[in-house]
C-alpha cells in the first residue's frame, strides 16, 4: 500500500465522509485521484476555474468546487474540512488575487499540482472604469484618492483571455497525468475553438450600437469592455459590497445623461439595492449582467456559455445595438 494510501486512512471518518471519501478499504495506484476514485482529482476555487477543469479534464477528472453555488466567491473563508480536501487533491485550480482565503490555503498545502490562473494571461489595472468629459478633470484624481486598485481578477469574462487560460490549464493537466495527455489536449482545443466562437458572437452583436457606455454594480467587466471597444463605468470597484460614496453616483448620474445610458446592470450574487437606488434617481432600467462568478437557479443559463449569451443580449439592448 503507498505512501498517500496509509495517510488517507489517518483522515478523520467525519471528514472522509464530507469530502466524498467513502470507505478507504482498498488500496489504489499512486496514480489514482483521491476520493477513492481512480479519476485525476481537481479542487477548484469558484465557477470559472471548476468549469475550465471539467471541460479539459473530461471523464477523466473528478472536479469539486471550495465555492458553493450561490456563494459569493470574494468573501470564501477556508474551512478544516476544505484544507483537508486541498491537500488530498491531485491538482488544484485557482485564480490567486481574487480569494484570498484560498491564495493562502493553496500556498500552504503540499499539494504537487497548483495551477494560478492568472500566470496564464495577462492581468491589467482597471480600476472602475470609466473617461472624463469636458469640465470634469478632476474625478480621476478622485477616484485614486477614493480606492486603491489592484490588478483586475475577472479574466473569465473576456472569452479571448479566458482561452489563453484554458490551454495553460490544458497543458498543466497533460504533464500532471501523462496517462491521459492525449484526451486533455483535444479537450482543450474543443473549449478553445467554442470560446473563439462566442468572442465572434460578441465582436460582430457589439460592433455597432447608439451607446458605448454601460453601467455596472462593481468592476468585473473590464476586460469585456477593453475587448469589444467599451467602457464600463462600475457603481463600486472590484469589491462588490464596497458602498460608493455621493460623489461618485452625481458623477454617474451625470455621465448617464452625457453618454445616452439607458440601464444600470446589477448581479445575481450581491445586493441590488444600490444599482436600482441609482436608477431610480437617474430614471434609468435595470437589468442583469452576469460577471459568472457562480451559476444559480437565477442565472440565465446552466454554464459558462449560456450565461455569456445571455450577457451579450442584455448589453445588446442596453447599448442600442443596430
Amino acid at each position: 500500500m503507498s505512501v498517500m494510501n496509509v495517510r488517507r486512512r489517518l483522515i478523520p471518518a467525519a471528514v472522509a465522509s464530507a469530502l466524498g471519501l467513502g470507505a478507504l478499504t482498498a488500496c489504489s495506484s499512486d496514480s489514482a485521484a483521491t476520493g477513492n476514485t481512480d479519476k485525476f482529482d481537481v479542487v477548484a476555487s469558484f465557477y470559472p476555474m471548476a468549469f475550465l477543469a471539467e471541460q479539459i479534464g473530461g471523464d477523466h477528472a473528478n472536479v469539486t468546487s471550495l465555492t458553493e453555488p450561490g456563494q459569493e466567491p470574494h468573501d470564501l473563508e477556508i474551512s478544516t474540512k476544505q484544507r483537508a480536501q486541498l491537500e488530498e487533491a491531485d491538482a488544484a485550480l485557482y485564480l490567486k488575487g481574487l480569494q484570498p482565503a484560498v491564495d493562502e490555503a493553496v500556498t500552504q498545502t503540499g499539494i504537487k499540482t497548483k495551477i494560478d490562473a492568472a500566470t496564464l494571461t495577462h492581468l491589467e489595472d482597471h480600476g472602475t472604469g470609466g473617461h472624463s468629459h469636458e469640465g470634469e478633470e478632476g474625478h480621476s484624481e478622485e477616484h485614486s484618492e477614493e480606492e486603491e486598485h489592484g490588478r483586475d481578477p475577472h479574466v473569465w469574462l473576456d472569452p479571448v483571455k479566458y482561452a489563453e487560460i484554458a490551454q495553460g490549464v490544458g497543458k498543466a493537466f497533460e504533464k500532471a497525468d501523462p496517462d491521459h495527455a492525449a484526451d486533455y489536449k483535444k479537450n482543450t482545443e474543443a473549449l478553445v475553438k467554442k470560446l473563439n466562437g462566442l468572442n465572434s458572437d460578441f465582436e460582430n452583436g457589439l460592433k455597432n450600437t447608439k451607446s458605448k457606455v454601460f453601467f455596472t454594480n462593481h468592476a468585473a467587466f473590464g476586460y469585456l469592455a477593453e475587448r469589444y471597444g467599451l467602457t464600463q463605468e462600475a457603481i463600486s470597484g472590484i469589491d462588490p459590497e464596497s458602498e460608493p460614496s455621493a460623489a461618485r453616483v452625481k458623477e454617474l448620474q451625470q455621465e448617464a445623461k452625457a453618454d445616452g445610458v439607458t440601464t444600470v446592470f446589477y448581479e445575481t450574487l450581491v445586493s441590488d439595492r444600490t444599482a436600482k437606488t441609482l436608477a431610480r434617481d437617474a430614471n434609468l432600467k435595470t437589468d442583469v449582467l452576469d460577471p459568472l462568478e457562480g451559476i444559480t437557479d437565477k442565472s440565465r443559463g446552466d454554464d459558462y456559455f449560456q450565461v455569456m449569451e445571455a450577457n451579450l443580449k442584455a448589453l445588446q439592448a442596453a447599448l442600442g445595438a443596430k
